[in-house]
């Protein structure tokens, strides 16, 4: 077993940032590990990765899911024994997160944020964290903790291409899962179709 942080900060904000991650069926768009994605249920989805040769297909469920903060996943393959979650957070003025992986300092891994697209408030810090408990998910993803770290940080730096590119998200889900219970996003309350007429 061993665990693999890597974070990397995109010039989008926070809900720009975490509605597109929610759009698990465009991640083969940008990433180039995973080949297919279907959300079977709002909190189950089935994926197919691969690496060369080498495909593997598995079903994961989200535990936790919290619109603009973060969400949390786990395998339900036993022979691909792994869990996660991945973080959104502002990033705080002053920071030099931009483009940056595993800790490392901004000018060692793409950029350091210029001011150009408005601020800290206009960025968003993804930190992803991964648990890797089974050799098959160890094997597919590189072999080394090193390996699957830089392969995680690949995907993130085609995250940031992709979301960076869009300029917005090209969908969102603003629901909320908790302990792989799904609550659907609140509903808007009714209003009046008549100015200042009370509903009900």
């Amino acid at each position: 077993m061993f665990s693999v942080e890597e974070t990397i900060e995109v010039a989008v904000p926070v809900s720009a940032a975490y509605n597109q991650w929610t759009q698990f069926k465009s991640f083969p768009r940008f990433m180039t590990v995973v080949k297919k994605v279907e959300q079977v249920r709002p909190a189950l989805l089935s994926w197919t990765l691969g690496v060369g040769p080498v495909h593997r297909e598995f079903q994961a469920e989200i535990v936790e899911q919290e619109p603009d903060s973060h969400l949390t996943w786990q395998s339900l393959e036993r022979h691909f024994v792994h869990q996660g979650e991945v973080l959104f957070r502002p990033t705080a003025t002053g920071d030099t997160a931009a483009g940056t992986t595993g800790g490392t300092a901004a000018g060692t891994a793409g950029g350091v944020a210029d001011g150009t697209t408005g601020g800290a408030k206009d960025r968003t810090t993804v930190t992803v964290r991964i648990e890797v408990d089974s050799p098959g998910a160890t094997a597919l993803l590189g072999g080394l903790p090193e390996l699957v770290g830089r392969v995680v940080q690949r995907e993130l730096r085609h995250f940031k291409a992709y979301i960076e590119g869009l300029g917005a998200e090209s969908g969102a889900w603003r629901g909320t899962i908790r302990g792989g219970r799904v609550r659907p996003e609140d509903p808007k309350p009714q209003r009046s179709r008549v100015p200042h007429w009370p509903v009900g």
